[in-house]
């Protein structure tokens, strides 16, 4: 048996702060030797993903997700999945299907030792429930009948100290009395509210008797109208870690000042014999700040309401289910996440590193194919009419192991698709695609991409003045792979299709959402600077054998970029097809 197999699996450097706590907590055994009330061993590491089901992920939960599973997966733990679903007005179940959906997408399993450990803190309303009784009895918690504003008044601000509330003193029968009213649903909204008590002194506003229940006539998703009080955020969150046995409890930055409250819940809860002790710590990390790219749930939700976007999974949101039908992999976003690392204070991250990491994934994978946007008619003249001939080009790139073995055919004939730009009346300096003759010169020659090369004779127009078609000679004996192509020198190497044989397809060409890096920092209107350009359809041709694209599917369309065959759209024969990602960043400054 080698070492690795009798320790289990050797853990990797350390590479942030948060791995450095945890091969701490490994190394002192904090977390050893516990056990989950079926008697089943814990692991030493369990960490867990707690999104609220009030709207789709963005790429920013994709960061907390690889980095809670990652945690896990790295040092032989497991990672629950829990849904923070305690404001039912907000939340529903196609929230809830399509997170599941998105974790599995990103490559990650919640299942440990045979179990699924996908929770709702809806689970443990009945639980909650009592401990905030037991609260208000040990003298911890009370209920207060001030107003809204009342309290809001009361609390202070971050120079002023709070000053108690007129009810704070109210007898625990009687807050308990109150409360056990409040969830027969004998009182309106807002009538009453269950807080700590702390110190309204605190200089940390969170910590200021803070609501822990409140009075809400709303349906659930889960449980109905089973309950008319819901309990808060910051008390059910660690009181859900503790009793899923959680031991690290990572948190964006906004959480900071929430810990102390986190950990006075866990005490007063473990005095009552509720929690044993080790209780789970909570630990900070900063959240993802994207450049060219909003977050903020509410302006997200008003691009999709103001049809600024084609919906939820638009390419150009930043959400999971935007970017997987963008063309991203689940593999590209897990680079990045490793490349952006983890970090204790906030800073920005550009663009340019997650378009960078799908192109680092999918230049040795994807499969190549011949695509022409800016169509234009290219006619051999010397081609025999309805001679057709076979071309081959290696399916993969030269770092794939089939780059030799896999190859994709498509013929040559006498009409051809090239780009627009690959030709040009007046040649500009250094241009060495097609040109017409000009004086006693001879038209410019170029090779046609794994094909022959051509020798340009001239050029139709049309009443407008606008190129319709340019005529060219080949040169029969230049094809390339033959002993003849060594003969001819040509600077320039253009692509083509067949017309006769050319897949017409739909094809959008998707950018950036927004032309300004930060569109809604200092309180900017982001809608003015929206990028007029973030899409654009055209109708593009396409080598044959890319009607048998599936959805999703992802190609290099060689040199326009990477392209995807649309999840939703594609049919079969028929696909869409989605620019992920240019080959070079064009935003470059």
């Amino acid at each position: 048996m080698s070492k690795e197999q009798k320790n289990g699996p050797t853990p990797p450097a350390t590479s942030n702060f948060l791995r450095g706590i945890v091969e701490h907590d490994l190394a002192s055994g904090a977390y050893a030797g516990r056990q989950d009330k079926q008697g089943h061993a814990l692991p030493q590491v369990v960490t867990r993903f707690p999104p609220e089901p009030n709207g789709y992920l963005h790429i920013g939960h994709a960061k907390s997700i690889c980095l809670n599973f990652g945690l896990a997966r790295d040092y032989a733990g497991r990672c629950n999945l829990r849904f923070d679903d305690t404001n039912p007005a907000k939340e529903d179940q196609e929230y809830v299907d399509t997170i599941i959906d998105s974790v599995k997408w990103l490559g990650f399993d919640w299942h440990e030792g045979g179990r699924e450990h996908l929770y709702f803190a809806s689970n443990y309303f009945d639980q909650l429930y009592l401990m905030a009784e037991y609260l208000i009895q040990a003298g911890h918690a009370y209920v207060d009948s001030q107003s809204a504003e009342e309290m809001r008044i009361n609390r202070g601000n971050l120079t002023e100290p709070g000053r108690n509330s007129p009810f704070r003193e109210r007898p625990a029968a009687e807050s308990l009395d109150l409360f056990r009213r409040m969830k027969a649903g004998q009182f309106k909204d807002g009538e009453h509210i269950l807080r700590a008590r702390i110190d309204m002194a605190s200089p940390n506003i969170n910590m200021r008797d803070p609501a822990i229940y409140r009075i809400r006539h709303a349906h659930h998703h889960r449980t109905g109208d089973a309950w008319c009080i819901y309990p808060m955020y910051d008390y059910t969150h660690p009181i859900s870690d503790a009793l899923e046995n959680i031991t690290h409890s990572i948190c964006t930055l906004e959480f900071q000042d929430h810990r102390p409250f986190y950990d006075w819940i866990l005490e007063r809860l473990s005095e009552g014999g509720f929690f044993s002790k080790p209780v789970p710590h909570q630990y900070e990390f900063a959240r993802l700040n994207l450049t060219y790219a909003i977050t903020s749930k509410r302006k997200l939700l008003q691009l999709v309401e103001e049809n600024i976007v084609d919906g939820w999974d638009d390419p150009r949101m930043p959400t999971i289910v935007g970017i997987r039908r963008r063309g991203y992999t689940p593999e590209s976003i897990q680079l990045f996440c490793e490349r952006i690392g983890v970090a204790k204070s906030d800073s920005w991250i550009d663009m340019s590193t997650l378009e960078g990491s799908l192109r680092d994934d999918l230049d040795a994978k994807a499969p190549r194919a011949a695509a022409v946007l800016r169509p234009l008619k290219l006619i051999i003249d010397n081609f025999p009419e309805g001679l057709e001939v076979d071309c081959t080009a290696p399916v993969y790139p030269p770092s794939h192991p089939q780059h030799n073995e896999s190859l994709r055919h498509f013929p040559i004939s006498k009409t051809l698709w090239i780009e627009q730009e690959d030709f040009m009346e007046t040649p500009v300096k250094g241009y060495f695609r097609l040109f017409p003759p000009i004086g006693d010169a001879p038209g410019n020659r170029v090779r046609l991409r794994y094909g022959y090369v051509i020798e340009c004779t001239g050029y139709d127009k049309d009443a407008d003045g606008n190129v319709t078609a340019v005529h060219c000679n080949y040169f029969e004996d230049s094809k390339s792979g033959t002993e003849g192509s060594a003969t001819y020198k040509v600077k320039g190497n253009i692509h083509w299709i067949s017309a006769p044989h050319a897949l017409q397809a739909e094809v959008r060409l998707y950018d950036r959402l927004f032309s300004d890096p930060h569109p809604d920092a200092g309180g900017k209107d982001f809608k003015l600077a929206l990028n007029p350009a973030s899409k654009e359809v055209i109708q593009a041709y396409l080598e044959p054998g890319l009607a048998a694209a599936l959805p999703d599917q992802r190609f290099q369309f060689e040199r326009h970029g990477y392209f995807v065959a649309d999840r939703i759209d594609s049919t079969p024969g028929k696909p869409v097809f989605n620019r992920a990602v240019t080959l070079k960043d064009s935003w470059v400054k």
